[in-house]
């Protein structure tokens, strides 16, 4: 039993590892790569194909037997045979109907991107020690993760559910017995960061994770107590969303997933106590995609979207509430808003209440009968912002509470009388916060209000309904106090062509008593629909401690202004919408607080390729750029979108360009940084997550791998075990600690030579 054992091990062992080989298509090279793994005794594997944009494949079967080879990817009807000798696999690739010799040559388990290109551990830490002076704050009481987060009551309010922070910045989650005061660790945080948690019931948490940030996450349950932890998608390359917690069916939930196709995600039923799962409904038809699902409290389908020739949405419903046949009630295009939420304080099924901008320019909120498709009535509207939401109380039958909006600030508008009473307790009781509701128990007896402002970056309190008393439960950032806070100012002004744009300058104490200040202009992510918005930035307010203001700028194709403000920004990214940013500079250059000689430009993912396109744009306005996960090559950009994002790709067009229409061609040459690398004149700093699978590394090793062939010296930060945004805390710490390198050197006054700490 021993020598047979020992046997099969030495086989797994000679099949594990990485296997690269080109299948020759019609005189067309087109590499394919195989990652295999071996776990319990049994092999698994993914599959590559870099040229198609397709990168982690889960493969059905990985067998070895004696030195016969099977690889199986039943998705895309792929197979692959071959004999195993040594570093070689001989064999033939199959796919509908075709074969293809193919040589597989073992290699190196290599990292995403170019690994000669990042800078080293010495060379970073030596721009973090530019960052010198005598501050009262460092980088980490901006950026450690809080000692205690996310507080979270049980339904039935016997528990109180966190996540805290042990001596290796691991984030456990803790569920604390009310009643006993006793604590125990449901949730232990291990090599991988918990994305995030919440309570499926009584007695049960579901939290996600995923790998290194390649956002495939997996649904994990356990119970209060840290028993019975279970993956419920055990499932590798696929991407698991929530889309309903069933509160009348609290031993299940329902999620989408894309486990059948990559592309396209389906609905399934998950009792979270075994991972039992059952489909609900199949999304079939690859060419138009069901993009969204409506279930109702009972996890009955009520209705879905459908994506029809990439561009167009076919709304369908059930007329008959029990009937699982579905038809199209309303035919409409992706610009389009029509949100519905169930409305079950009536006895008629079919009354919903709709968030849609169809007749007007805002999202306005509509009483609205889906089965007859027309709006019963108009209920709420606001002249200058979208609508964002509604609120039901499930407690009370499910009575409307209150409507939702951003202006400068984010609105609440109560409806019942219920809300109007808590809404002015809570506002008087903090008339200089801003608030949310961020749990309740479901007799609604006890709520968890989370209070925030510019200068204040988070406080959980609690309120006893019965009692009327509010408990202060968590400030999370005790450390930052509110009086060395910087202010955050909302501003509006007028764009060069006349378009009415707003924004938000957070003002170091300097520049609010008259000096001109440094300012680092930060363009926002996204880019459509996203929007800045006030509150605690820890970005704004580490920059203002070091002495510079930070610019936000809600430029055209924004969120929250309505549909024609955001589409006034469709094939204008890198072009007016950049015109909004320059013109927000030149505006609070205008106002006196910031030094026009000492502007720096910062943003992450869309606002990292605004930086680019800045120091290419317009050279001599910026003194210096932070690039964090941005594009750089609208043509690789497109090329390499996640499978998740194919079906949306005429959309994705539609807001940026189509290299397919020689015009916006043109314009994707003249507005991709990486063909213009002459004009950067400018310090420049790159920063990428090598597991990013939205803004591929390619995107930054290309700009910096053309700056260095200039003999540009440019500083590159690639964490190896992060994707789309740095989460874990010490690579957060990094990275800003080097940023505050780079802005001193780049951006005082004095010059500088890199003092170490300690």
């Amino acid at each position: 039993m021993i020598l047979l054992f020992s046997s099969t091990l030495t086989k797994a062992q000679e099949i594990t590892g990485t296997w690269e080989g080109k299948l020759n298509v019609q005189g067309n090279e087109l590499p394919l790569k195989f990652d295999i793994t071996k776990e319990n005794d049994s092999l698994s594997g993914t599959m590559d194909s870099p040229l198609q944009g397709a990168f982690g494949l889960p493969l059905d079967k990985v067998e070895l037997e004696k030195n016969q080879v099977l690889l199986s990817y039943s998705k895309i009807g792929a197979t692959y045979t071959g004999t195993l000798e040594g570093e070689t696999i001989n064999g033939t690739f199959k796919q509908a109907g075709q074969e293809f010799p193919l040589v597989l040559n073992k290699v190196e388990k290599t990292v995403p991107g170019d690994p000669t290109l990042p800078s080293s551990e010495k060379e970073l830490e030596q721009l973090s020690a530019y960052d010198q002076g005598n501050y009262k704050y460092d980088v980490k009481d901006y950026f450690a993760k809080p000692k205690a987060s996310s507080f979270q009551f049980s339904p039935d309010g016997k528990f109180m559910s966190y996540r805290e922070k042990d001596e290796n910045a691991k984030n456990h989650v803790f569920v604390k017995n009310l009643e006993t005061n006793e604590i125990t660790r449901a949730i232990v945080e291990k090599d991988e960061l918990v994305r995030g948690y919440g309570w499926a019931n009584e007695d049960r948490l579901l939290y996600v994770m995923d790998k290194g940030g390649n956002e495939n996450y997996h649904l994990y349950a356990a119970d209060v107590d840290g028993s019975n932890t279970i993956d419920l998608t055990p499932f590798e390359g696929v991407q698991t969303q929530i889309l309903d917690l069933l509160k009348d069916d609290k031993n299940f939930v329902i999620v989408s997933m894309n486990k059948e196709n990559a592309q396209v995600f389906e609905p399934y039923k998950v009792n979270i106590e075994t991972g039992d799962l059952e489909k609900l409904y199949s999304n079939d038809d690859i060419a138009n995609p069901i993009m969204n699902y409506l279930f109702d409290k009972d996890g009955t389908l009520r209705g879905f979207v459908r994506l029809r020739e990439g561009v167009n949405m076919d709304l369908y419903n059930n007329k008959d509430v029990d009937s699982k046949e579905f038809e199209i009630v309303k035919q409409i295009n992706w610009k389009d808003t029509f949100n519905p939420t169930l409305n079950y304080a009536t006895d008629y099924p079919h009354d919903a209440y709709v968030v849609s901008n169809l007749e007007t320019d805002k999202n306005t909120v509509y009483l609205y009968d889906l089965k007859e498709d027309k709006v019963i009535k108009k209920l709420f509207t606001n002249d200058n912002y979208d609508i964002s939401g509604v609120s039901l109380s499930r407690h009370r039958d499910y009575e409307l509470d209150y409507y939702t909006f951003e202006g400068e600030k984010r609105e609440i508008v109560p409806i019942s009388d219920y809300y109007k009473k808590l809404h002015n307790r809570i506002t008087s009781e903090f008339p200089d916060k801003q608030y949310s509701i961020a749990d309740k128990t479901d007799d609604e007896s006890k709520y968890l209000v989370f209070l925030q402002s510019d200068k204040l970056y988070g406080e959980y309190w609690s309120y006893d309904v019965a009692q009327d008393k509010f408990e202060l439960l968590y400030n999370l950032m005790p450390q930052l106090k509110a009086e060395d806070m910087a202010e955050m100012r909302p501003i509006t002004f007028t764009s060069r062509d006349g378009k009415t744009i707003h924004g938000y300058i957070t003002l170091p104490k300097a520049a609010v008593e008259g000096q001109k200040v440094p300012v680092i202009v930060n363009p926002h992510g996204g880019p459509q629909g996203i929007r800045d918005s006030w509150g605690f930035n820890p970005e704004a307010q580490l920059f203002a401690s070091r002495g510079y203001a930070t610019l936000q700028v809600n430029f055209r194709i924004s969120g929250g202004y309505g549909r024609e403000f955001m589409e006034s920004g469709f094939k204008q990214i890198g072009r007016k919408a950049m015109d909004d940013v320059e013109d927000g500079l030149k505006y609070v250059i205008a106002q006196g607080w910031v030094d026009p000689d000492k502007a720096a430009i910062y943003g992450g993912s869309h606002g990292g390729y605004a930086v680019l396109r800045g120091l290419t744009k317009t050279p001599d306005l910026y003194a210096a750029g932070v690039d964090y996960v941005g594009v750089s090559n609208l043509f690789t950009f497109m090329e390499t979108i996640p499978p998740y994002w194919k079906p949306y790709e005429k959309i994705l067009r539609e807001i940026w360009y189509d290299e397919n229409v020689p015009e916006e061609k043109a314009i994707m040459d003249e507005v991709s940084p990486v063909f213009h690398i002459e004009k950067i004149k400018k310090p420049l700093f790159v920063v990428q997550g090598a597991n990013d699978p939205r803004v591929n590394i390619d995107e930054s090793d290309q700009i910096v791998r053309a700056l260095r062939a200039k003999g540009v010296d440019v500083p590159y930060m690639v964490k190896y075990d992060e994707g789309h945004g740095f989460g874990k805390e010490e690579n957060r710490i990094d990275l800003y600690e080097a940023m505050m390198g780079f802005y001193a050197k780049h951006l005082k006054d004095e010059e500088l030579q890199p003092q170490f700490r300690d």
